[in-house]
């Protein structure tokens, strides 16, 4: 095919694109609020509390989920890893936005043969939080979480995720 095609065929695609949109949407509600059946969800979360990497959610049928986390990475000879869990609690469930209590914990190493670098490898968190849906089954979450420190200091400190839903 010549060349001379390239550029036409591409603005012709992309003029006649239609949006599609995902068919994962959450379950229906409860008379009460609640979930009716488990959700469950896949996706990445950045938190000091409850850990940086790959995450698995499932809510239960009600107001209550639980998050796994953790993350690894090795450069050269050190070699940094988390993991952690998260309960969380709604307050609020409509259709576009969900507000939560949620409790975390985390572990952080840090180092090479020598052990773990880090002062405060463990880490507790208590706080609220929020999450909407961006499109489909995804949904961006956001948390302010009290987080103690195993070396006794205490930050509020945000965490952020991004999860896609099914079930």
């Amino acid at each position: 095919m010549n060349r001379f095609w390239y550029a036409p065929t591409a603005l012709l695609i992309v003029a006649f694109t239609v949006p599609a949109r995902s068919q994962a949407v959450l379950p229906q509600r409860g008379h009460d609020g609640g979930l009716t059946e488990n959700v469950y969800g896949l996706g990445l979360a950045l938190g000091a509390a409850s850990g940086v990497g790959l995450s698995f959610r499932q809510h239960f049928p009600g107001y209550v989920s639980y998050q796994l986390i953790g993350g690894i990475i090795k450069v050269d000879r050190e070699t940094s890893y988390d993991f952690g869990g998260e309960l969380q609690y709604d307050f609020i469930r409509g259709q576009g936005v969900r507000f939560f209590a949620a409790a975390a914990a985390g572990y952080y190493y840090s180092g090479g043969k020598r052990g773990n670098d880090l002062d405060a490898p463990g880490r507790f968190g208590m706080g609220i939080g929020g999450e909407v849906p961006v499109q489909g089954g995804f949904h961006i979450s956001g948390e302010i979480l009290f987080t103690f420190f195993s070396d006794g200091n205490v930050l509020p400190l945000p965490q952020v995720g991004m999860h896609y839903y099914f079930y």
